[in-house]
């Protein structure tokens, strides 16, 4: 199993802070979620969290290890990771960006595997992408693009997965079916999540950022207040309990309405 642990944190660029002394954990099999406005830093902490930055100062232990220490390949067996957007600009097939996740797993001369091909096609299945095997990764949407990067993630095998912003291209169904996925796998999730009702439904833990730092954290129920979109997202909201999940449900609204 896999935790993770960042200790005073902060990052900067071109001499602006970023990052400002973030101290964030993830317990074992927890999904931790992470919200906030636009450009308060979510994404580049994540980046910082799956080492495509290097902190200023402070730590990021993953299993008890500074991150700096492990070698790409021990990272990758131990945390996959998907990002916001895709960045593949070759012609791949499906079956080719989801066999990557394999990775960590392999030499660098060794041949995909019956049971590799396997686990790519039931994680491509997972997605409700299982007849996209052959299809070219750069001809699909953005929704199918972001739904195989999870098949990926999920052919990795990692005890850990970091997700910015997963559902952000996703129509509801995808959206309610990627984040029943996650919850399934019992694993160790930190998430950027933009929607706050997926956060509410699916979130052990609930961290809320703002300009670079740590506003507040703990459960949904604690953290996800009108008080708190008022101060940190500059919004009215009315907070009741849905009746089907017994989770905090969050409506807003404008005065001008």
């Amino acid at each position: 199993m896999a935790s993770l642990k960042v200790c005073d944190l902060e990052f900067s660029i071109e001499d602006k802070k970023i990052i400002d002394n973030i101290d964030l954990c993830v317990k074992e099999n927890k999904i931790v979620g992470l919200i906030g406005p636009n450009g308060c830093g979510k994404s580049t902490f994540l980046k910082n969290i799956y080492r495509l930055y290097k902190p200023d100062t402070g730590v990021v232990y993953l299993n008890g290890v500074n991150i700096q220490n492990l070698n790409n390949r021990e990272i990758a067996r131990n945390m996959s990771v998907v990002f916001q957007e895709s960045n593949h600009q070759f012609d791949f097939t499906v079956k080719e960006i989801v066999l990557m996740g394999r990775y960590a797993h392999k030499g660098l001369l060794d041949a995909n595997t019956k049971k590799d091909e396997e686990l790519a096609l039931d994680s491509l299945e997972r997605v409700g992408l299982e007849n996209f095997y052959n299809r070219s990764f750069l001809s699909l949407s953005g929704g199918e693009k972001q739904r195989v990067l999870i098949a990926r993630a999920l052919t990795q095998n990692a005890n850990m997965i970091v997700l910015d912003e997963p559902t952000n291209h996703l129509d509801i169904k995808y959206q309610l079916q990627i984040m029943d996925i996650i919850k399934s796998l019992q694993i160790t999730t930190l998430a950027a999540i933009h929607d706050f009702n997926i956060a509410a439904n699916y979130c052990d833990y609930i961290y809320v950022m703002k300009n670079g730092k740590i506003k507040c954290f703990g459960i949904p129920e604690e953290i996800l207040t009108e008080d708190m979109f008022k101060e940190v997202f500059g919004v009215k909201s009315y907070m009741f309990k849905n009746p089907f999940t017994d989770k905090v449900q969050i409506s807003f609204y404008s005065d001008k309405i």
